[in-house]
């Protein structure tokens, strides 16, 4: 426990929560940031510093820590260094003040005794307080309680900051508000960095698999003349020049199967995609999503390769590939099984279910789940198996051969009549993967997209695929087998970082409209 854990003390008092509009102690809060601003200028102490750069650089708290490992009490070391953060905590005792500057790494003390400051640190120090960011260089050394710590001799403001953080103790402990201001958030909590460096490590490890697999990450258009490559309800927007309504993508998919066409056998591409649809615990508008394609191979390939990018991504974050997830364990070792769709909706349900049978909307219905009268059987088994089997599927599994309806882009089985060759991967209770054999046939690929059509007329399906005249143009051209998949990233760094929903794995994630006032 450091020296100035104790929050406040005189003079000092802990964050308001800095509301836009303040009233009462919240105002008064206010104005005196501002007035300690203007006491600086008047100073001529600059309040906001171009840079620090002291000579032999800026330590990390972290680097400080490792320099120091199991330092004795009461000690100076000889040591002199520079270390830069934000104060999360302040303590003074008059000659004597406790600071606890917060970086990248971590936490750090800083001591500042009346006797060790420089004339200019002890013009500072009075103007300095809690949410402020400092630079500061003195000895390294220990308290009598053994914190490591810097003494201080020179002291220089980098920001002023003109509201307080949020109390020390409350915090920001609405979810809510943790995401609507995240800058607060990870002030307040070191621990949500892990939103970033979770995502950071997932991404690393997953290009560092795939390079070293010989694929070549390209990038394609995010604005697109025809939303395809998905089942979803795209965004639109107008391009004034082109006197054209163009979508932001759902997918990946299409233009990287144009480079398919074009040669580049081995393609991926993790980039943003946007679904005009609802918000909840496993959707975002805006997502991030890895798609990749492999000349030559197919939904097996492609069980394969994911199971690898998993596991990498685990051993980057967590180190193990056994851990737990929201209280229950997961284990990614070992051979991952795999299911079909069919038969474990027949497990669910406990008797049979195929395409043929002709009572699907009643037995969905006795299961107390809702169909559209117009719904095919595939459709109907798919909402079955999402409602019923999947959230129970803590996995990893693979589940195989979907209904063709369902599934456009697929290739049809080569084995069982109806299907194709479509497997999810379910992790947590919640799909992480689709992955196919594609589709290459440019006259079936047409008559999966005028299907489609037929069902939006019939019963205004927003997420049929429009038909790409272009697409199969390509395919047309010729596109060798290949088999192909999309990673949810957001879904996996919710998993390896333990997080509950969607949308504490993005930075930034789509809010209903609010204040956002902490």
């Amino acid at each position: 426990m450091a020296e100035g854990e104790p929050p406040g003390g005189p003079g000092r008092p802990g964050g308001t929560g800095g509301e836009p509009g303040a009233r009462g102690r919240g105002a008064d809060v206010l104005r005196a940031r501002r007035a300690r601003l203007e006491r600086l200028r008047a100073k001529g102490i600059e309040p906001f510093a171009h840079d620090f750069r002291p000579p032999g650089g800026v330590a990390s708290s972290r680097e400080v820590r490792e320099r120091f490992p199991a330092p004795p009490p009461a000690q100076r070391f000889g040591v002199r260094l520079s270390v830069a953060g934000r104060i999360v905590r302040d303590r003074d005792l008059g000659k004597l003040r406790f600071l606890v500057i917060r970086d990248r790494e971590g936490d750090l003390q800083l001591v500042c005794l009346a006797g060790d400051l420089s004339p200019t640190a002890a013009e500072v120090l009075p103007e300095v307080e809690l949410g402020d960011i400092v630079g500061a260089t003195g000895e390294v050394g220990t308290t009598e309680r053994g914190e490591l710590s810097v003494f201080v001799e020179e002291l220089v403001l980098l920001t002023k900051t003109l509201r307080p953080l949020p109390e020390k103790w409350h915090g920001l402990r609405d979810p809510d508000l943790q995401q609507r201001r995240r800058y607060l958030h990870l002030i307040a909590d070191p621990g949500a960095r892990r939103i970033a460096t979770a995502r950071a490590a997932v991404l690393r490890a997953i290009r560092r698999e795939l390079d070293a697999r010989g694929f070549l990450e390209v990038e394609t258009p995010v604005l697109q003349a025809t939303a395809g490559g998905a089942l979803a309800r795209p965004f639109v927007t107008h391009h004034r020049a082109l006197g054209t309504d163009l979508y932001l993508r759902i997918a990946l998919e299409l233009y990287l199967k144009r480079l398919l066409v074009g040669g580049l056998e081995r393609v991926y591409e993790i980039g943003r995609v946007f679904r005009n649809e609802g918000i909840d615990r496993q959707h975002n508008p805006e997502f991030t999503m890895l798609e990749l394609y492999q000349a030559y191979g197919d939904y097996t390939t492609m069980e394969e390769i994911v199971q690898e990018l998993v596991r990498a991504a685990a051993l980057e974050v967590r180190g193990t590939l056994r851990f737990p997830y929201q209280g229950r364990d997961l284990d990614l070792s070992g051979e991952w099984p795999r299911v079909t769709l069919l038969g474990e909706v027949s497990r669910a349900l406990g008797e049979e279910v195929t395409l043929e049978r002709p009572d699907l909307h009643a037995l969905a219905e006795r299961h107390g789940v809702g169909t559209h009268p117009r719904w095919g059987p595939g459709k109907v088994i798919l909402e079955l198996f999402e409602k019923l089997v999947e959230p129970e599927l803590w996995g990893p599994v693979f589940v195989r051969d979907f209904p063709r309806e369902v599934s456009p882009l697929a290739r049809p089985h080569r084995t069982r009549p109806g299907l194709v060759e479509h497997v999810d991967l379910i992790i947590a209770g919640m799909e992480l993967m689709p992955a196919y054999s594609e589709l290459s046939d440019p006259d079936e690929q047409r008559r999966s997209f005028e299907l489609q059509q037929e069902q939006k007329r019939a019963w205004g399906d927003d997420e049929a695929h429009p038909l790409d005249e272009d697409f199969l143009l390509a395919l047309e051209h010729g596109m060798p087998p290949a088999g192909g998949l999309g990673l949810g990233i957001d879904r996996l760094v919710m998993i390896l970082a333990d997080l509950p929903g969607i949308r504490d794995a993005i930075l930034f994630p789509h809010l209903r409209p609010g204040s956002g006032e902490p």
